[in-house]
């Protein structure tokens, strides 16, 4: 199946919300779980760049899950961000995460370097994957810690309805919908490996990890 991109921001009110209020916790726990694996500190402390932060539901648990860590959340949807600051209020998170409104490459991020970045389902939604790599290379310095999961585009059309309507089938139809049309907008783990050649980026790991994800990980200058 070729790729079929999607708008890159989701900045509709409806949208956010309900994303915002979606059950997510399977695969959002997933990818604490993965990074955990991967990088096994227990003790890991610094500041940590969550790119495409969302309503900041990762960010939220990677604060949990590393108690010495600070999050800076960048994402270019004003309403998700809303829905972002009203959670870590709620959470009583505000003093360790701090989000901000960024489109990259145009707009700055809070600091020149980061001791960890992450970052979830931000690399189908752009229409120039590099803007990702090139934010990665930019913003880490040698040894940070890259652990970026995205959805992997199946096979056909119709592989894509099914695992929509395995894994969304109890979610609101905007939900639906835009499960399917990320499936539909996202690459291939050999598309990311071709990314990661043109940015310098090459001996990252590209790994599936799911009938629905894969991983890029490793240290950058490794």
């Amino acid at each position: 199946m070729e790729r079929i991109p999607e708008p890159e921001l989701m900045n509709e009110a409806e949208q956010a919300r309900a994303y915002a209020w979606a059950d997510f916790d399977a695969p959002h726990q997933f990818f604490i779980d993965c990074f955990r694996q991967r990088f096994t500190n227990p003790t890991l402390h610094g500041n940590v760049l969550d790119l495409g932060c969302g309503p900041a539901d990762i960010s939220v648990r990677f604060a949990r899950a590393y108690p010495h860590c600070h999050i800076d959340g960048v994402d270019g949807a004003e309403a998700m961000l809303r829905e972002g600051h009203q959670r870590l209020k709620q959470e009583q998170l505000t003093e360790r995460i701090h989000l901000y409104q960024a489109r990259l490459p145009r707009d700055t991020i809070p600091q020149p370097a980061y001791d960890v970045i992450i970052s979830n389902s931000l690399l189908h939604h752009l229409h120039e994957p590099q803007v990702l790599w090139q934010a990665v290379k930019q913003h880490g310095r040698p040894g940070t810690p890259v652990f970026v999961m995205d959805l992997q585009r199946p096979a056909s059309a119709r592989e894509a309805r099914e695992l929509m309507e395995h894994y969304a089938a109890g979610e609101p139809p905007i939900l639906q919908h835009d499960f399917y049309q990320s499936l539909c907008a996202a690459f291939t783990p050999e598309e990311v490996r071709q990314q990661l050649h043109q940015a310098g980026l090459d001996y990252l790991e590209v790994n599936s990890v799911s009938d629905r994800h894969l991983v890029v990980q490793g240290h950058l200058g490794e």
